[in-house]
């Protein structure tokens, strides 16, 4: 008979493992500190509670990298992936979901299976040797149990500032200045072309609302917090308006793609776009707008955008600490801590960034502590696919100098696939142009990951616990 396995952390990372392990027929002891011990993000004692977006991003396997992992997933029986799609809310070609009804799902799902049990309480200190444990404690991890980390692993650094969007009522929206469309009027997965709300702005709206940022008063950080880095996927929108003034027009505000439907002859100078955050279609978040600035500022700034003049929040924008490992230097190629091999970690704490990421990882630490303690060699997948590119990202497989190497966390994207020699000639015979050959190589890499992780998962499936 197997030892119970012990998962510390009840995140998307943590539920996907323990998720894994379990329907291997192995016993699995799920902890998770709230609601004993609470965070500065999480608002429930739900498991798999989204914090900050309610967006899983793109859902396009044939040619998107996050897509592909999304199929690689479902593939692999991922429980995050089938309570998204049972809670999906439209989001152009994104996968977004309700997040209450999505983190009940999980919780309902965890709770019901005969073979996990859940424990509510802090875990501070690391577990013995004869005690196989997978850590997922996330971009949250409790001060206790990050000092332990740090002990173990001799690193000083272990963390790095993230921030969260603020989410608007719906009723509050001018819809005589608003409209709803997606980008390009891309389908999603449900079929819709019009799931973001946008907001428009010219140029003099921008170039205010632009220097309002600039002079807007920000969160304070703790002594102990100042030297903390930002993420670069997520920063906050006033530190990139101070990279420069036309930053945000051609990130999260640009205008490509929409038509202003009210004056279809105008071109909006920049466009903020709100995604549908609840199933009622009553909260809608602000997409790509993190912040830190104080919650006055906040009111008073983000009212300055046409449209959300009269906006009212069901909540405002923030900032947290997260942390992560340097993994490549201190990880195996299965994530065991090489000084302490009886311990895995997971999701973003490893260094990957996102959702879906996080939960991937989850799922592949899963998949090997289950082989582990069945008695058989974990098997890593194919760097081809999304879940092997992002291991190999993690596990520093790919960088030059594990020990000293840059490491910072990253979202799986098709620059962590081993390149493919793409078509360059379509179906007529006509030669591609630059960007048609893109797609094209996108298309021959998702379309190699699939049937690589298909490979895989038909070589390595997990036998059943007696």
């Amino acid at each position: 008979m197997t030892r119970p396995i012990h998962v510390i952390g009840g995140g998307l990372a943590g539920c996907e493992a323990a998720w894994q392990i379990a329907e291997a027929g192995i016993a699995v002891v799920l902890h998770e500190m709230r609601p004993e011990v609470e965070t500065p993000a999480h608002k429930s004692d739900g498991l798999a509670e989204l914090v900050c977006s309610n967006s899983f991003r793109s859902d396009d396997s044939t040619s998107n990298a996050v897509g592909v992992l999304h199929a690689e997933m479902r593939a692999a029986g991922s429980l995050i992936m089938w309570a998204a799609d049972r809670h999906q809310l439209p989001a152009g070609s994104a996968l977004a979901v309700d997040r209450d009804g999505f983190s009940e799902a999980v919780t309902q799902a965890i709770a019901d299976h005969p073979l996990i049990r859940i424990e509510r309480g802090e875990i501070s200190t690391l577990p013995n040797p004869d005690q196989p444990t997978i850590v997922a404690t996330g971009p949250l991890t409790s001060g206790a149990l990050a000092t332990a980390i740090r002990e173990a692993t001799g690193e000083d650094q272990l963390a790095f500032f993230d921030a969260i969007a603020p989410i608007i009522h719906r009723d509050s929206i001018n819809m005589d200045i608003a409209w709803m469309q997606s980008r390009y009027d891309k389908p999603g997965p449900g079929g819709d072309t019009a799931a973001y709300l946008n907001c428009p702005m010219d140029r003099a709206q921008y170039e205010a609302f632009i220097e309002a940022l600039l002079q807007a008063e920000t969160a304070d950080f703790r002594e102990w917090e100042k030297d903390t880095a930002y993420f670069e996927g997520c920063l906050p929108i006033e530190v990139m308006a101070a990279r420069g003034a036309e930053t945000l027009r051609w990130g999260p505000m640009k205008p490509v793609g929409l038509t202003n439907r009210h004056r279809p002859e105008e071109k909006p100078w920049a466009v903020v776009q709100l995604r549908q955050d609840n199933k009622q279609g009553t909260l809608f978040n602000m997409v790509g707008f993190q912040t830190k600035m104080k919650y006055g500022e906040q009111t008073r700034i983000l009212r300055m955008i046409p449209a959300l003049e009269n906006a009212e929040f069901a909540r405002l924008g923030g900032i947290h600490r997260n942390t992560f490992l340097r993994s490549p230097k201190i990880l195996d190629e299965t994530m065991r801590l090489k000084v302490q091999p009886h311990i895995r970690f997971a999701g973003q704490i490893t260094g990957c960034e996102g959702y879906v990421e996080s939960a991937s990882i989850g799922l592949l630490a899963g998949r090997f502590a289950a082989a582990e303690a069945l008695g058989d060699q974990p098997a890593l997948p194919p760097d081809t696919t999304a879940h092997g590119a992002l291991l190999a990202h993690i596990t520093g497989r790919n960088l030059v100098d594990k020990e000293n190497g840059d490491f910072q966390p990253m979202n799986v994207n098709f620059g962590l696939f081993p390149d493919i020699e793409a078509p360059t000639k379509d179906e007529d015979g006509r030669r591609m142009k630059g960007k048609e050959r893109g797609v094209a190589r996108k298309r021959t890499l998702a379309a190699r990951a699939l049937a690589d992780f298909t490979a895989w998962l038909a070589a390595n499936e997990l036998r059943k616990a007696a």
